[in-house]
């Protein structure tokens, strides 16, 4: 039997002395992709952060590959496998896409099995196509492509997306969910916090909904039939609004040349 890539159990965290996850359980299978999904994206980052061992206050159970994290420090859990991309890219100014993309990773070499240059220019092509203009210059949505791309060079296989599409139009949007696809046909296991309405639900093979510091997993049915603020806004002037909405392009378009297993 395959062990789950990620399973959380009773996890509880206190951030700034005040508590903020009371309980989340979850878990994200063997080349999974499952979306993480709420109105409060300061609790949907905690939950990130106490997963990967940036909040030492933390309680309850966190296995990754099989291996309890809980006690682990940020820099032990990360060599068991995991990493994350955060909702707002580190771009290095005076640097091209490029430079960027090969910037030294805090565990090179260590983990291995990481995308090759190549690999990441036939997944993303539009950082191929900008890889000598500024790393500054991009737009918000290659900005984002490229700190995924630099996340995917590390070797882990849990990755751990936090807000990816925040901010981003519908047409960006969608094609991150395309990427996720692309990213699970060549086996890694993700999670993902997400609020953006546009991105597409079918990316998700299982969601949960946290609220008030508890996950929910979701039928498919809850997940079209919950809604979020935007903006900033009351939940009661979005009333109707999906959280998550269909996709509108073929995942096709990116896994067709993406088959093969994770090294």
């Amino acid at each position: 039997m395959t062990l789950p890539a990620l399973e959380i159990t009773g996890l509880q965290a206190s951030e700034n002395h005040s508590p903020v996850l009371h309980g989340v359980d979850l878990r994200v299978g063997t080349g999974e992709a499952v979306a993480l999904l709420g109105h409060n994206g300061a609790e949907l980052s905690a939950t990130l952060r106490a997963v990967l061992g940036h909040n030492p206050a933390r309680q309850g159970s966190v296995l990754i590959h099989g291996v309890e994290s809980i006690a682990l420090d940020a820099h032990a859990v990360s060599h068991l496998g995991v990493a994350a991309c955060p909702a707002r890219p580190d771009i290095v100014a005076g640097m091209t896409c490029e430079e960027n993309l090969l910037l030294p990773l805090p565990l090179e070499g260590v983990l291995g099995g990481g995308l090759s240059l190549t690999d990441i220019y036939e997944l993303f092509p539009e950082l191929r196509r900008s890889r000598t203009a500024p790393g500054v210059h991009l737009n918000e949505a290659e900005q984002q492509m490229l700190a995924i791309a630099r996340v995917l060079r590390s070797g882990a296989n849990l990755l751990l997306f936090d807000q990816i599409c925040d901010g981003l139009p519908g047409p960006a949007a969608r094609n991150m969910g395309l990427t996720i696809t692309a990213l699970k046909a060549l086996g890694y296991s993700i999670l993902f916090t997400e609020r953006n309405p546009d991105f597409p639900t079918d990316v998700a093979d299982r969601s949960y909904l946290l609220m008030h510091g508890y996950a929910e997993e979701l039928d498919a049915t809850a997940v079209m039939a919950s809604v979020v603020p935007l903006n900033g806004s009351d939940a009661s002037e979005t009333a109707g609004i999906p959280l998550l909405t269909p996709a509108y392009a073929e995942p096709e378009a990116l896994t067709d040349d993406f088959t093969r297993p994770l090294p």
